[in-house]
């Protein structure tokens, strides 16, 4: 179905090429997992595939890209259409209706469908992907997670025999994500649709996967025999590793199934750094899980942006730079924060309504300088409301929010950032220059900081971007890289983040978390909203939980995410009941 033969990509910028001389062939009816560290052309090898590589980045492609026949040199996007479903790492620059059901259908009609045929196909892509009740609502309305599922969808109604789809689970909640992955299984399976899928959260996607193409070597082959070489891999494959088991684990079941040994040489052991139980801390309030027909009020967070200027929609990243790096290091998780400071962050009785939808009901939260807080929900639970509320951009219609004593929809923005600093969940929204260099520069004068501390940063975040790149022609990895050390520069006590790794690697995570852990330890405050269950287990103090606009748990982190199958790490599910959260406290331990 799609063959590469001697293909190299370069752009006119680069010092070398972003692919070299790849050479494969995907039969029709496989699902093909791409998997390497940011930036080695994962997006560059879906592009040439859809033809967007060179046709609409540019560059220079040498070799021969064919789907079901058609060179894509030779074929535009549009004349591939047909064949082709394509989303790339930002679903919105795709959107081009303004409601989700105008949007489903918005690719049949291009291609002429009958009108039966598309009310059909539409019906069933609402079921599947859980869009039903969200059909007739503005798109610019909707949550990160739930913009990614309709991009899916609007690809998925025309029925292409090829899905080129680039980080398609990344900004969805496990449950979701694992709908999506369930669909496109059914479509490998029983129409025979050819998938090629790039993802950096492995323990999602890499059961599903029949073969695994790992970059930049360029190398295909079975899940397990690729994952042993990988240098990137979940975390049941590293423990996998550790542990010494073969073949290698590729699902939580085949682990559980091996864990027996490993688990009698942990009984007795207690996990490095884990947090005390939250009665020794009264700064955050007591862990609380309810179920639905609860009335007590509780406290939640959630996410916001707040562009620096005019974002772009850059389609699919430019691979760039970056070496392989191990990303397994051995960490502890951070100490809890003093018991007794007075809080950064205190929300009571919280109430937010954005038109007709009461977005956010009865919150209350409290974080103590030091302390790392995770929102963990449902796509559209209301995360990123809250955090647009902490930062000021939307104004409580209930309660209180107040934020080093300040109320931040009524204080002046130039004071207000000194106070609190903003990653949104695109980071083009942060980013207005035409060079990282210069982006870096302007950081630095923003926040008083030293010249060259934006740059350090970036290099230290995500080594090997040039300064005179343009930051649209970054990976989304990458970009989110550069908006991090952007908000970094300044410094501030509070730092939300809103689904912070979306587009990196293992390492660039380890480096990431990293730099927050020893931000937390100098006093910082810091708020994520995140699906990646991963990053809670190994970065939060404490889990908060919300459903429905309100907040129904709130605790440790391992007393929270361990209760939850869906928001439970892989470690956590394989040695259960044991309190081991990640592979890093296994080791530790042995």
């Amino acid at each position: 179905m799609i063959r590469f033969e001697n293909v190299s990509v370069r752009y006119e910028e680069d010092a070398g090429p972003t692919l070299r001389n790849v050479n494969l062939t995907v039969p029709e009816g496989e699902l093909v997992l791409l998997v390497g560290p940011s930036g080695v052309g994962k997006s560059t090898l879906l592009g040439a595939v859809s033809g967007l590589v060179p046709h609409f980045t540019g560059g220079t492609l040498t070799g021969r890209v064919t789907v079901d026949g058609r060179d894509t040199r030779t074929h535009p996007p549009r004349e591939l259409a047909d064949l082709v479903g394509t989303v790339g790492q930002d679903p919105s620059a795709h959107f081009v209706t303004d409601t989700v059901e105008d949007e489903l259908a918005y690719g049949m009609e291009s291609l002429g469908l009958a009108p039966g045929v598309m009310r059909r196909r539409v019906e069933e892509t609402l079921d599947l992907l859980g869009l039903a009740e969200l059909r007739d609502r503005p798109i610019a309305t909707l949550s990160g997670g739930q913009r990614q599922r309709v991009a899916i969808g609007s690809v998925l109604t025309p029925h292409p025999k090829v899905l080129v789809l680039d980080e398609p689970t990344s900004a969805l909640d496990p449950s979701a994500a694992e709908d999506v992955l369930a669909v496109l299984q059914r479509l490998v399976h029983d129409l025979g649709t050819t998938v090629l899928l790039a993802e950096h959260r492995l323990e999602r996607v890499v059961q599903y996967a029949d073969q695994v193409l790992l970059l930049p070597e360029a190398v295909m082959g079975p899940p397990a025999e690729i994952m042993s070489i990988s240098p990137v891999h979940p975390p049941v494959v590293a423990l996998g590793r550790l542990a010494s088991w073969d073949p290698l684990p590729l699902t939580v079941r085949d682990a559980r199934r091996r864990a027996a040994p490993l688990k009698q040489r942990l009984e007795g052991r207690v996990p490095a750094g884990l947090l005390p139980h939250p009665a020794r801390n009264p700064a955050p309030p007591a862990f609380e899980a309810r179920r639905s027909g609860g009335s007590a009020p509780v406290s939640g967070s959630e996410d916001a942006p707040a562009p620096r200027g005019p974002g772009r929609s850059p389609g699919f990243g430019k691979g760039r730079g970056g070496g392989i790096l191990p990303f397994l290091r051995r960490r502890t998780r951070p100490a809890a924060p003093d018991p007794t400071p007075t809080p950064l962050v205190l929300v009571e009785g919280l109430g937010v309504r954005r038109g007709r939808v009461e977005a956010l009901r009865r919150v209350d939260l409290r974080v103590a300088p030091g302390e790392t807080v995770a929102l963990m929900g449902r796509n559209g639970a209301g995360k990123s409301t809250l955090l647009s509320t902490l930062v000021g951009m939307i104004e409580p219609t209930g309660g209180t929010v107040r934020v080093a004593g300040r109320a931040p929809h009524s204080t002046a923005p130039r004071e207000l950032i000194r106070q609190v600093g903003l990653v949104p969940q695109e980071p083009r929204d942060l980013l207005y220059a035409e060079t990282v260099g210069a982006e870096c520069a302007a950081a630095d004068a923003d926040a008083g900081a030293v010249d060259g501390t934006c740059r350090a940063l970036v290099e230290e975040l995500l080594p090997g971007v040039a300064d005179d790149t343009h930051p649209r022609d970054l990976s989304e990895g990458q970009r989110l890289a550069l908006a991090l050390a952007v908000v970094l520069s300044g410094r501030p006590p509070l730092l939300l983040l809103d689904e912070p790794t979306r587009g990196l690697d293992y390492a660039a995570k380890a480096r990431l978390v990293a730099r927050l852990r020893s931000l937390a330890a100098e006093g910082h405050a810091i708020v994520l909203a995140t699906h990646d269950v991963e990053l809670a287990a190994e970065l939060a103090h404490r889990v908060v939980i919300i459903a429905d606009g309100e907040v129904v748990a709130d605790g440790p982190t391992a007393e929270v995410v361990v209760s939850s199958p869906a928001f439970s790490p892989q470690v956590a599910k394989i040695l259960a009941p044991q309190p081991w959260l990640t592979v890093e406290q296994v080791e530790a331990a042995l």
